[in-house]
């Protein structure tokens, strides 16, 4: 093939460690081992797409077989007389490549360790080279790691993957591990305009950082998506900012400040009018909340943002106007705003239309700015819908003040079961008994008590604890809660207690569940009963007693 002829993502692929962008320590690390040959058994590369793993473990392969010196791979071209050229085109006989996510079975790996017992047959290593090696299944991890670990003198493995938390640890303890980061954006930044420079394009250097920023920090995507923007434009035409930001679905973060001020102002047209506008230039709903959180932590971290030639996300004008607007804001409100917005991510994935989400999600952030400080609990969810129903955004213009009850928002948006009217929470009659709950075993001793068998249940089974505070417990839930649980639960524990609870639900995973405990405790106790003297003594007189269960007085049964 024609090398101009390649994407740009394959024509400028290192080939040498001189070539690598952003992983110096690593190269040196490499390069100084087999100088002094204190060559692993197996190399294990890990890290996002895009940074460099494959083509890392093409040059480790190229310098443990080169002919030369390591010299040759570290700091000058490829060698065109010895193996590095076959290994650079992928047709050398002793450097076989594997990719584990279309050969995952253990018959695989089992051919691999049968073609292993043969000898190198020109090169100096044998060398097998497992791409995205956590694709492989159970068993054949298992079957390779007696050849991991005491492979022949002759032949080496390099694996490369993106998910290094579904590598048994017992692979990765046998493999010499080197995560490669993220390339910085200074860098990517300069390799692009290098780049674009060899290939006579005329990119400007918004569109350039624009392009880092999507990127992620790797380099394969920055090449593609440098490929798509020259492929767009006409020849001497330049890939200015406005143009990428049509070719890539992006939008100008000022249109992004405005919209956030329409909505501190509670001006419900202009706010759908300006999305509106950025969405029908193409702007993705998933893409549009990410930069809306982005833009979220500016405005939290505005006086920590350094404004040099290396940030690449906000320019002078941008930072004037964030900087001006959040003097007049304050952190409750961004916190519940982060947080409605995180819930959005989630809705995302579950409805069909997400542009009237997205829409939607917009008129309920102005109504939760306007809310008022004498605005109680038991009437927010009514006054979010009298809100939305009314068109004038006056009823929720308010100043940038700040709000005692912002952080309870926060709260009571986890809690999203509908409220049914006829189950207000009430005031605590008086002259009735009020109970002490401290702890969630406590609460479902309680449960046990006043016979609320399925609350019990729930708490038990389906329920993990994240945490348990005076009058707030926060948990996670498999599949299996009742989706009326969490309102069934706050009216109980307010007709308990006579006092107002708050659930929240938590995406951390919490504690395994009271019943899994309970099982663990049970079998727990019998083993340390059967050591026991004790019970040692019975069996020598009863040779077939076996103790089957013990009983906690606490279980509450």
């Amino acid at each position: 093939m024609n090398n101009n002829s390649k994407v740009l993502a394959l024509k400028y692929r290192p080939q040498t460690f001189k070539d690598l962008i952003g992983q110096k320590t690593i190269a040196e690390t490499i390069i100084n081992s087999i100088k002094i040959d204190k060559v692993p058994n197996a190399y294990l590369f890990t890290g996002i797409r895009g940074v460099g793993k494959t083509t890392l473990a093409r040059i480790v392969a190229k310098a443990l077989n080169c002919k030369n010196s390591i010299e040759q791979i570290s700091e000058q071209d490829l060698c065109e007389s010895c193996d590095c050229m076959a290994i650079a085109n992928s047709n050398h006989i002793d450097v076989l490549e594997m990719d584990a996510a279309s050969k995952t079975g253990v018959d695989d790996v089992r051919d691999l360790i049968e073609f292993s017992r043969y000898g190198p047959t020109s090169a100096k290593y044998k060398i097998f080279i497992i791409d995205e090696v956590h694709m492989l299944s159970k068993q054949a991890f298992n079957a390779l790691l007696k050849t991991l670990e005491e492979p022949p003198s002759y032949l080496k493995f390099i694996f490369a993957t993106t998910e290094i938390k579904k590598i048994p640890i017992t692979v990765v303890s046998r493999c010499q591990r080197f995560d490669l980061s993220r390339i910085k954006s200074t860098e990517l930044f300069d390799f692009l305009k290098k780049i674009s420079l060899e290939e006579n394009g005329n990119v400007s250097h918004e569109a350039l950082k624009l392009i880092v920023k999507i990127s992620e920090g790797s380099v394969r995507d920055a090449l593609s998506l440098l490929d798509r923007g020259l492929l767009s434009v006409k020849e001497n035409e330049e890939l200015t900012l406005s143009k990428a930001q049509k070719i890539f679905g992006f939008f100008d973060k000022a249109q992004l400040i405005d919209l956030f001020i329409f909505i501190l102002e509670g001006n419900e047209a202009k706010t759908l009018e300006l999305y509106r506008k950025m969405y029908d230039r193409g702007i993705d709903p998933k893409v549009f909340i990410n930069d809306f959180l982005e833009l979220l932590y500016y405005f939290k971290n505005v006086d920590s943002i350094k404004l040099e030639g290396s940030n690449f996300f906000l320019n002078d004008t941008e930072y004037d106007e964030i900087k001006r607007v959040s003097s007049n804001l304050d952190n409750k409100t961004l916190i519940l705003f982060w947080q409605f917005t995180i819930k959005i991510i989630t809705e995302l994935d579950i409805v069909s239309n997400q542009n009237l989400t997205i829409e939607m999600f917009l008129l309920r952030l102005i109504y939760l700015r306007g809310i008022k400080e004498n605005q109680s609990f038991d009437n927010n969810l009514k006054n979010e819908e009298l809100a939305l129903k009314d068109n004038s955004s006056e009823g929720v213009k308010e100043n940038f003040s700040k709000t005692n009850k912002t952080i309870n928002q926060i709260k009571n948006i986890s809690q999203s079961t509908k409220v049914e009217p006829k189950k207000e929470l009430k005031a605590f009659p008086k002259g009735l008994k009020k109970f002490k709950i401290n702890s969630f075993s406590s609460l479902i001793k309680i449960c046990n008590d006043k016979k609320e068998v399925k609350l019990k249940y729930e708490l038990e089974n389906n329920v993990n604890l994240v945490k348990f505070e005076n009058l707030r417990i926060e948990i996670s839930f498999n599949e299996k809660l009742d989706k009326n649980f969490i309102k069934d639960l706050t009216y109980k524990l307010n007709d308990w207690t006579g006092e107002r609870w708050i659930i929240t639900l938590s995406k951390i995973a919490g504690e395994i569940s009271h019943k899994e405990k309970l099982i663990r405790y049970k079998k727990e106790e019998i083993e340390k009963v059967n050591k026991s003297k004790l019970f040692l003594e019975l069996k020598k007189n009863f040779n077939d007693i076996k103790l089957v269960d013990v009983k906690n007085k606490d279980e509450g049964e």
